[in-house]
């Protein structure tokens, strides 16, 4: 690469203005040279290049350096001399004149500004750009390539090559595109890309009372609002006075022209028509083929600094600086820029995930108060008081936890765990329960009309029937070989040819593949659970004798249980992480081979197929620690065993302070760990590729870095780029709703996580990706019907954590019905809830081995405690379930019903009260379709008045005026029309 080593100001390189650039390419040479140049005389400059030979010379001359080119020793002294004498030849001028032409055209190219998205005229915008090695054993790619582009110009592109000589790497060649505004109104009008015909006309009455209280969190009107408000419709290019177009190369946005480009990419053959192999085709394949290397839509400036053509938005810095930085993570997002950089659809999920979060601010504030609530009411704990103290609990000898390797232990030996159990378990779990229920239908129901408004205002109304007759995925298209009629639309379309059979074994061969991966991770679940049996028994003979007392601070609290919980939540969350790496892949795979028809319908069935997998990865743990652990013990004399007897793997046993406090311990683990996680791997890992793909251009900070080299060492966001966003936030929606009974503060923790992922999303998205192709979406998708069965099923778990994972309900029995003195307090709770039974009963395979019980246990303690409601031995019903067990259990279940129907009353309450569409929304959309209707009846009652006048002023023309000249030579790849 031709370099320049002078430096002006702060940049690498002297910028000229497109204007000047342009005339020196006509000229040849510099018609303001220095006095050095001052010895060619203007004469020779008048003979060099005139009009009349200026085309033919240029092409002859542009042919020849091609063929120079791509020689293979286009570097060599040989290839200078050859050019010279090639130039000297076709212009007619001295050897020494054709060296100054060739040293002119490279000072030209390099006099370019570094962020230039125009081809070298200074003219044409880049919409799209294509990078490639060549190859040199590559000649089917070489031709691909050929084929490609010559039919990419024959639809109507611009295309222009940098050669590998003018890359930083010296190998990358790079293919930029242009679409001139014939096609872009061709495809426009394919599309049905809706565009402005009237400003609208509609007072904005949405002044809020105490509006100045949120100054400080308001961005700058130009940022938030970049564009004007108008009455849009389809675009028509028969109708093209119609609209407001005021200056045709700008009337597209670069959002919607990157869009159009992409949509002919996607569809353009790469093998001549005579092959007749109708699948070649498309930008996808060929990346996949490694003939191109990659495509992409530019970035419109370098993220940190505006830029100096004045033809160039920079609305990537305006986001860097007004939304991607954390230091503005109170201020609200500009989604109407976003929405215009970036696309609809980018827009629609940093809606979302705003609103969610601002949802999360309730839920969090409500959260904590209940947390706080535990915290004050630390010292009323009557049972934990119970179990602490010397005289009731330094009493009571429990049985032991597991066979063999386990002893005799007293109760106050679980004094924190109860005291932890009670910040989490109490009153305030079950209200904020109830809250948890009415505020996810809030959150649901306020969003639809948040997206109902956004709808509206980004043009996505009546976008779905669309979406589903024109976005055509390409690999759906290509294996299409039958037309059938469309009973909407009246005309043939393409469909698959496919019987009944190859169907029904593709569904089956996809379904049978997703239920295979599920039985995988039950089958590891099942395997975290036996490593908990086994080990426990372990931690609790290294721990007999308090081996970790003399860790301070934290050594009082490690306990058995404590040990094997979190270390079998941190082997659980390494399994999940795993799993998902693997299972990525094969869903992909197998959605691939259902060949859906639009993107909308392969993106649903990719998610629907990704979520059950991932709900059995995240949840499965906290299912069985909630609903399963401590429900299936026994009793001493008959304990049950996960594998049968044979297995020695005694079931679980919860403390006798419940089991909510380890549900905690799993949620906290798996939740914060997999957003840590998340975190990391979303920033830092594209920092760490782009820093190293880069850093050859670092240790050239004189070279020139064109905008589509430092675009093409950024990484790909990918056409699933989303679908990883949403799923995240939608595991992180069912943790805070599913099991936030267990956990007051699980909402406090996603706020925060959500504040830094919003900043996080938006600097990879701005800073580390290459810009997304933009796509429309009027919704997000599956993700909001996932989000309701979330929704209904989160009721079902809290109702059933409250009433078998705590111990809320044996609590309120005893104190309303089985407190000896008739006082509605929990004294005696503890010695009531626990059963007895006699050490001399106990089976040799269960009693402690010799040396594993604790020093004061000794022969005059006859018997031990557990926990159940049991009949003690020497009973007429010895080990059966006590009448208070039943009456618990009854307890429980009418709790379940009668919070499971005020909760969904409610939600149905609420979700009937709010409208899906609000009312001043509705209007709008009333006032733009009749607008349109008016306008158009409008438009055609003038063409007609302007077409008779004309008729009768020249009757010896009869054509039709034409409202807009068509271009036959452009062939459309488009089915639809």
């Amino acid at each position: 690469m031709h370099r320049i080593t002078g430096r002006a100001g702060g940049d690498n390189l002297i910028e000229m203005s497109p204007t000047e650039s342009f005339n020196d390419d006509i000229n040849g040479y510099n018609q303001h040279a220095s006095s050095s140049t001052g010895s060619f005389q203007q004469g020779q400059s008048a003979s060099f290049l005139t009009p009349d030979v200026c085309v033919e010379t240029c092409e002859s001359l542009s042919a020849s350096l091609a063929s120079l080119a791509s020689s293979d020793h286009s570097d060599s002294p040989q290839f200078e001399a050859q050019t010279l004498e090639r130039i000297s030849a076709l212009t007619g001028l001295s050897r020494k004149r054709a060296l100054f032409l060739k040293f002119r055209s490279r000072i030209d190219k390099q006099q370019q500004s570094k962020d230039s998205v125009f081809f070298r005229d200074g003219l044409r915008r880049i919409d799209f750009v294509l990078s490639y090695v060549d190859d040199k054993a590559g000649e089917r790619k070489q031709e691909r390539r050929r084929v490609y582009e010559a039919n990419l110009a024959k639809v109507g592109l611009e295309l222009e090559t940098e050669d590998k000589s003018e890359s930083e790497d010296g190998k990358t060649y790079f293919v930029k595109i242009h679409a001139p505004w014939e096609v872009l109104a061709t495809y426009a009008d394919v599309l049905k890309i809706k565009v402005p015909f009237k400003v609208n006309d509609i007072p904005d009455n949405t002044e809020m009372p105490m509006n100045w209280l949120s100054t400080p969190f308001r961005l700058p009107e130009t940022i938030m609002h970049p564009e004007p408000d108008f009455f849009t419709a389809p675009f028509d290019k028969s109708k093209s006075d119609f609209f407001l177009i005021d200056d045709k190369e700008t009337f597209f946005p670069p959002s919607n022209r990157n869009r159009i480009v992409y949509y002919i990419l996607s569809r353009c053959s790469y093998l001549r028509e005579e092959c007749g192999e109708k699948d070649k085709k498309g930008i996808k394949r060929l990346l996949n083929n490694g003939t191109y290397t990659a495509a992409f839509p530019l970035h419109d400036c370098r993220y940190w600094k505006k830029s100096r053509d004045t033809h160039c938005e920079s609305e990537r810095y305006s986001l860097y600086k007004h939304w991607a930085r954390f230091l503005f993570f109170f201020k609200e997002q500009p989604l109407n820029l976003v929405r215009k950089y970036y696309g609809e659809k980018i827009g629609i999920y940093f809606a979302w995930l705003g609103f969610y979060t601002e949802m999360l601010l309730f839920a969090a504030i409500v959260g904590t108060i209940c947390f706080v609530y535990g915290v004050l009411t630390y010292d009323e704990n009557e049972w934990s008081k119970e179990i602490c103290s010397g005289e009731i609990g330094g009493k009571i000898v429990m049985c032991p936890l597991c066979d063999k390797k386990c002893g005799f232990w007293k109760l106050n030996s679980t004094c924190n765990s109860s005291w932890q159990s009670h910040l989490f378990d109490n009153v305030g779990t079950v209200f904020f329960a109830i809250f948890m229920g009415i505020w996810v239908t809030l959150f649901l129901e306020l969003w639809k009309r948040r997206q109902a408004r956004l709808e509206y205002e980004w043009d996505l109304v009546d976008f779905e029937e669309e979406q589903q007759q024109l976005q055509l995925r390409p690999e759906y298209e290509t294996k299409c070989s039958n037309r059938k009629l469309n009973r909407i639309t009246q005309e043939p379309e393409w469909v698959l040819s496919r019987t009944a059979t190859d169907l029904l074994a593709k569904l089956f061969l996809c379904w049978a593949t997703v239920i295979l991966w599920i039985s995988l991770i039950i089958a590891c679940i099942i395997g975290v659970i036996a490593y908990r049996l086994a080990v426990y028994a372990a931690f609790a003979s290294i721990m007999k004798d308090n081996p970790t007392s003399h860790l301070q601070v934290v050594g009082p609290y490690i306990t058995p249980q404590l040990a094997t919980s979190v270390t079998a939540s941190c082997i659980n969350f390494v399994i999940i992480m795993i799993l998902n790496l693997m299972y990525e892949r094969v869903a992909v795979w197998i959605t691939d081979m259902e060949i859906p028809k639009t993107h909308l319908e392969y993106e649903n069935k990719l998610t629907v197929k990704m979520f059950l997998f991932q709900f059995v990865n995240y949840y499965s743990s906290c299912f069985y620690v909630a609903f399963f652990k401590g429900k299936f013990v026994g009793y001493p004399g008959n304990y049950a065993y996960m594998f049968g007897r044979w297995s020695k793997l005694r079931n679980e046993e919860c403390d006798p302070g419940g089991c909510l406090i380890e549900l905690t311990t799993q949620l906290v683990i798996v939740m914060t760990g997999k957003q840590v996680w998340g975190n990391i791997q979303e920033a830092l890992v594209p920092w760490l590729m782009n820093w190293w793909g880069s850093r050859k251009a670092r240790k050239h900070p004189e070279s020139i870095y064109s905008r589509w080299e430092q675009d093409n060492d950024l990484q790909s966001f990918g056409q699933l780029g989303l679908f990883y966003e949403y799923l995240e936030m939608v595991i992180q929606f069912g943790f805070i709703t599913l099991f936030v009974a267990s956990f007051p503060l699980a909402p406090l923790l996603a706020l925060i996580n959500n504040i830094i992922e919003v900043r996080v999303d938006a600097w990879k998205l701005t800073t580390q990706y290459r810009r997304p192709v933009a796509a429309k979406a009027h919704s997000i998708g599956a993700w909001e019907e996932i989000l309701s069965g979330i929704a209904v099923l989160s009721v079902v778990t809290n109702a059933f954590i409250v009433a078998f994972t705590s111990d809320m309900i044996p609590r309120l029995v005893y104190m309303y019905a089985y407190h000896p003195d008739g006082e509605m307090n929990m004294k005696g709770y503890i010695n009531n809830s626990l059963s007895m039974f006699n050490i001399s009963a106990i089976p040799v395979a269960n009693s402690p081995e010799e040396g594993e019980n604790p020093a004061w246990f000794n022969s005059s303690i006859t018997t031990c405690r557990y926990r159940d409601f049991r009949y003690p031995s020497g009973h007429e019903k010895q080990y059966s379930h006590t009448m208070q067990f039943w009456h618990i259990l009854a307890a429980k279940l009418a709790f379940i019903i009668i919070m499971e129907h005020v909760v969904f009353m409610v939600k149905f309450f609420v979700a009937w009260m709010i409208p899906d569409v609000p009312s001043d929304v509705r209007a709008r959309v009333k006032r733009e379709r009749y607008l349109v209707q008016e306008y158009l009846h409008n438009y055609e009652v003038d063409k007609l008045k302007k077409q008779l006048t004309h008729n009768n002023c020249s009757n010896d023309c009869t054509c039709t005026p034409m409202i807009y000249p068509t271009l036959s030579k452009h062939e459309v790849l488009s089915e639809c029309l």
